[in-house]
């Protein structure tokens, strides 16, 4: 019999525009039978949102932060945890001090993160909820951690990587990894990388579900130039924007009827804006902003491509939003990238920093659309096959069901 408990997951951000596959994941582990709260430790602005699914769960988590803030509400938390066990208080508060790197600033941090802690535990025991699962591995999961400690119950977390790996002391990654119920990896890549900074003794527990999208909600519209190049995702210096509009230069000079659609906004888009310019190119490049989930969907159902061309990645869920689509992408060969975008056979992937041979394959999809159209068929099955969320939800609540991986790693 499915315990009624709920479980409840943490995000530092949620919903976020750039993590609509935490949504995502949300509702299809709901949808296998697994009831589940939603917490988010800060709080959206409600102008960020143009889609109703991200407001309706903005509507329905409670923010830790927020809560905090309430001098009453932060002491009687933290003053029922004490009288519930005081041992466990003290024990987690020594835990948070632990945990901290080197540094005045990172202690404070820690208490920060402790005091949070109080207010969502609190939360959890008046919702019963049995297992708090995190996704990513950073200052939300050191929250993760210590509420979990002083409520009681277990936790698990998702790591996507690879910015963690660079701070792997900051975060204190190995005990968050001892201290894990399981952990999720999204790619083999990002498990390995799990491994690298764990004890061997942990290792059984790390195990791989993939972030996902429902593929019936990608189409690909059949009338096209075949020269229609999509950008979707934070518009961050680690996304390689910048790389793409050089690139673009090239391609037009083979292709003047080209174009770029850029979706998303951030820090590098005024340094892409004005390369574009200086460039002389800015009619074929659109800068689209923010957009939600169905409208990516419609831009990449008008798109003969999808060109990524990140410094580092985990492994972007655009990809599969792109390959459902049926459109090729171009793609760096980083991290975890590969296990999705097969060269040559999904679309193509070059080596991160090179102008050069990304503008070359993205020539060569437009020279040759039959070459595209097969590859976009190709990722479309790829895609159902390892990525449908119906399924990664499925798997994922299967594992909260029996509180760990168990057996069924995927090696």
């Amino acid at each position: 019999m499915t315990d009624p408990r709920p479980i409840a997951y943490l995000t530092g951000d949620y919903p976020k525009v750039s993590h609509t596959f935490i949504l995502r994941e949300v509702e299809a582990v709901r949808a296998a039978g697994v009831p589940v709260i939603t917490c988010s430790i800060r709080k959206p602005s409600r102008a960020e949102f143009k889609g109703q699914e991200e407001l309706r769960a903005r509507g329905e988590t409670f923010y830790v932060k927020a809560a905090a803030t309430s001098p009453v509400r932060l002491m009687a938390a933290h003053g029922r945890a004490i009288l519930r066990s005081p041992a466990t208080w003290a024990r987690t508060l020594a835990l948070a001090i632990r945990m901290r790197s080197p540094g005045l600033k990172s202690l404070i941090w820690q208490l920060f993160y402790f005091l949070e802690a109080g207010v969502l535990a609190d939360h959890l025991r008046r919702n019963r909820v049995r297992h708090l699962h995190n996704h990513f591995g950073n200052s939300s999961c050191s929250v993760t951690v210590l509420a979990a400690e002083l409520a009681g119950i277990p936790f698990s977390f998702t790591e996507h990587g690879p910015a963690i790996f660079f701070e792997v002391n900051l975060w204190s990654l190995p005990e968050k990894i001892a201290r894990a119920a399981f952990v999720v990896a999204i790619t083999h890549f990002c498990r390995s990388q799990l491994m690298l900074f764990s004890d061997p003794a942990h290792w059984g527990k790390i195990t791989i579900v993939h972030c996902g999208v429902d593929p019936t909600a990608y189409r690909r519209d059949p009338d096209g130039t075949g020269k229609r190049v999509a950008f979707v995702g934070r518009l961050d210096p680690v996304k390689g924007a910048l790389l793409l509009v050089e690139a673009m230069a090239i391609v037009l000079k083979a292709h003047p009827d080209a174009t770029l659609a850029l979706a998303g906004d951030g820090p590098a888009r005024a340094g892409a804006e004005a390369r574009a310019r200086a460039l002389g190119i800015e009619s074929a490049v659109h800068f689209a902003g923010f957009m939600s989930q169905g409208q990516v969907a419609d831009l990449l159902a008008t798109s003969d491509m999808l060109a990524l061309p990140s410094f580092a990645e985990g492994l972007p869920v655009v990809y599969m939003e792109a390959l459902a689509s049926r459109i090729p992408v171009v793609a760096s060969r980083v991290a975890g990238v590969q296990e999705l975008v097969e060269d040559g056979v999904t679309g193509y992937t070059v080596p991160p920093g090179d102008v050069a041979t990304l503008a070359d394959r993205m020539i060569r999809l437009m020279d040759d659309p039959a070459t595209a159209r097969a590859m976009g068929e190709a990722g479309r099955k790829a895609v159902e096959d390892g990525f449908d969320i119906r399924a990664e939800g499925a798997r994922l609540a299967e594992i909260f069901t029996n509180g760990g991986p168990g057996g069924r790693l995927r090696l």
